[in-house]
């Protein structure tokens, strides 16, 4: 009888879990079609695997395999044309046994067209992914402040342009914003997050993105 009770008891916690997921899934959907509402964006809350491939240049959408953004948020906000998503990627291991697994990512990213093309670039925490980026030789930007350069890696094959975008205001900010992750290339400047953020986390994150291209000097798109 006993491994009888033990195959039930795992259907049931199987059942229990799908349950569970898919009325978080629902419950979120929801709550995103509200906020859509509210501030006036569209919402498509399907997979959308073309919208990850036109914004493959961008680093973190990259990664992985089985790419696809969904919960998609489109719009104008703040006058500025905004793309906002959940985005899913795929890695795969192999346990001691050779047994293939497969790891599910998920993360939020928050997108504003530019009206002009740029090099790439990127902004983020000062952490250990970073200091091996150095020692490879992917090249940390400094500047004369050091606590931001104590404290943030930036990345760019133009080093005018990251010091035109890294400019005294935009240190400011950032050093006031710690957790920010930047990257801007082509015609992209995006903020992007390594999990899914709540639905009450969007606006305040977009008002975010919205004063990050504030600070950007006008200088840069007059020449562009």
């Amino acid at each position: 009888m006993m491994p009888v009770v033990v195959i039930v008891a795992v259907v049931a916690l199987i059942v229990v879990g799908a349950i569970a997921g898919h009325l978080s899934t629902r419950k979120r959907r929801e709550a995103m079609l509200a906020l859509a509402t509210r501030l006036g964006l569209h919402f498509d809350p399907g997979k959308d695997r073309d919208l990850a491939r036109r914004f493959e240049f961008l680093d973190r959408l990259r990664q992985g395999s089985n790419r696809y953004a969904f919960n998609v948020l489109t719009g104008r906000y703040h006058d500025q044309d905004v793309t906002v998503f959940d985005y899913h990627y795929e890695t795969h291991s192999s346990d001691s046994k050779g047994h293939q697994e497969t790891h599910h990512h998920y993360s939020s990213f928050f997108i504003i067209r530019l009206p002009a093309s740029f090099p790439e670039l990127t902004i983020g925490p000062e952490g250990f992914l970073s200091k091996i980026a150095q020692a490879v030789g992917y090249d940390d930007i400094d500047f004369e402040s050091h606590e931001f350069s104590r404290n943030f890696s930036v990345r760019s094959k133009d080093k005018k342009f990251a010091y035109d975008v890294c400019n005294a205001k935009m240190i400011e900010y950032l050093l006031a914003h710690p957790d920010l992750t930047i990257e801007i290339e082509r015609d992209a400047l995006a903020i992007s997050f390594s999990r899914r953020l709540k639905p009450e986390q969007i606006e305040p994150n977009l008002q975010r993105l919205t004063q990050v291209r504030s600070l950007l000097p006008e200088y840069l798109f007059a020449r562009s």
